[in-house]
């Protein structure tokens, strides 16, 4: 008999995509940060034009299947998503917070951005922080920065010896492996913005009051040492893309494809889970002549 607790699946791919984002997005060995096409669309077909009414209908299928996880970790199911946005300055890790992982109930997700480690922070274990941060059962955590930080910014600022971060890329994985097995599905998202387009938003933060609040000047400081952040994320992607947590690739000039690609990346994960509805834990029909009686 058919399980009708189980979701419709009127979304398999909206015909506007070509390819799974995933096919298109998860890195491979050999790829170079230096060839990122950050105005690029891969896998997309469509336009901006067409971007705010599929983003609208994704985002009904994506708080769907949110609302699932949640409602089967109130019936013991234990398993969680959690996202990680990595992304220089302006790359739009916040636009997909508010305009992606906006779309679900607030109640399902464990959001924590990662900024610069607290005197308490800077006195444990750099996963210390980190570990303190993880979704709960049923939730979708949302990084924005991560525990990559420690090999970006650490290596960048020389703010350890080289011997202190080397090993951390084998110890992340060892990290993300524990988590996966314990239940946690990763989508690890790296984004990439070229460096015309970065002088471009920050110019926007100068020029708009409303923005005022998004600019620090120590985001000048970051983009003149663009050439050894470049260096850093491709150490980053090379030594932590595994077959149990991959990176994706997402280019990022355009707002618009980045919330699509990233909304489609965790629809895709949540799928993944296989989940129904979970079945009720009384007796409905008699549940039904008492609210009937009533």
């Amino acid at each position: 008999m058919t399980d009708t607790r189980r979701t419709k699946e009127p979304d398999d791919l909206p015909s506007l995509w070509t390819h799974q984002p995933h096919e298109e997005l998860t890195f491979r060995p050999g790829d170079k940060v230096a060839d990122i096409d950050a105005a690029a669309t891969p896998g997309f077909r469509g336009s901006k034009s067409d971007a705010p009414t599929l983003q609208e209908e994704r985002n009904v299928r994506f708080a769907e299947l949110q609302e699932m996880l949640y409602a089967n970790s109130r019936a013991g199911d234990t398993r969680s998503v959690l996202l990680v946005l990595q992304g220089m300055d302006t790359a739009g890790k916040g636009g997909i917070v508010k305009h992606v992982v906006g779309a679900a109930n607030p109640q399902g997700i464990d959001y924590r951005s990662f900024g610069k480690p607290t005197p308490e922070e800077l006195s444990h274990h750099y996963l210390w922080r980190i570990r303190k941060a993880l979704p709960q059962p049923g939730h979708i955590g949302v990084f924005d920065r991560s525990h990559y930080e420690d090999v970006l910014i650490v290596r960048v600022h020389n703010l350890v010896p080289p011997d202190v971060w080397e090993p951390r890329y084998d110890e992340i994985n060892a990290f993300e492996r524990e988590l996966v097995d314990s239940g946690t599905t990763l989508v690890k998202v790296a984004m990439f913005v070229s460096l015309d387009e970065q002088k471009k938003r920050l110019a926007e933060r100068l020029e708009r009051p409303d923005k005022f609040w998004k600019y620090n000047p120590a985001d000048i400081d970051e983009r003149m040492k663009w050439p050894l952040y470049q260096e850093a994320y491709q150490a980053m992607l090379d030594r932590t893309s595994t077959d149990y947590a991959p990176w994706h690739i997402v280019p990022s000039n355009r707002k618009w494809y980045s919330r699509l690609a990233i909304l489609e990346l965790l629809i895709e994960a949540l799928k993944g889970l296989n989940m129904s509805w979970p079945p009720a834990d009384f007796d409905v029909e008699a549940e039904k002549k008492r609210l009937a009686a009533v």
